[in-house]
């Protein structure tokens, strides 16, 4: 198996391991912490493992690394948090949180997008889809109250393209270039 189909593999799990660790949260703060740290590294991974295909579009790679490592820091942050049972510093850094992951996640899809590394229309899908996050929560930071059907309109797409990312990457990998 050559080096690229291995990351391929390795970042498409390390996507499922983050989006897991989240959903799996329990009210065990020992449980919680260690869940978050993990979602943490799996982050700090992907982006590491991105760098030498990303490398290319170094300016853009230098502010895809620096938001994932921010992203990644702040899940620890919030991590013990949660062990210590300061939910409001926990929920102040998840909205913090969420721009670094918006804007990393946007500067993730148009390197893939630049470098044909997957299908263009799965990088597009994953623009479009960090950009409705960020019009939701913006929408929430200006203190709009959103009813159920909007919160998932801006969250339902980056979920469901990360992982239908995170399965492709494990089963077809990245075009050879």
């Amino acid at each position: 198996m050559n080096k690229n189909r291995t990351t391929a593999i390795i970042v498409g799990i390390l996507i499922l391991v983050a989006y897991l660790m989240l959903l799996t949260h329990s009210v065990d703060p020992f449980l919680g912490m260690f869940l978050e740290i993990i979602s943490g590294l799996a982050v700090i991974g992907i982006s590491i493992l991105m760098f030498p295909l990303f490398k290319k579009h170094i300016t853009l790679t230098k502010g895809y690394l620096i938001g994932k490592f921010v992203e990644g820091g702040l899940m620890f942050a919030a991590g013990f948090m949660v062990l210590i049972g300061n939910l409001i510093a926990y929920n102040k850094l998840y909205a913090v949180h969420a721009y670094f992951f918006i804007i990393s996640a946007f500067i993730f899809y148009v390197l893939l997008y630049k470098l044909n590394l997957i299908p263009k229309w799965i990088s597009v899908w994953g623009m479009i889809a960090s950009v409705l996050l960020l019009i939701v929560n913006l929408l929430v930071l200006g203190g709009f109250s959103l009813n159920m059907v909007l919160t998932i309109i801006g969250y339902a797409p980056i979920i469901l393209n990360e992982v239908f990312l995170a399965v492709w990457l494990i089963v077809k990998g990245f075009k050879v270039q």
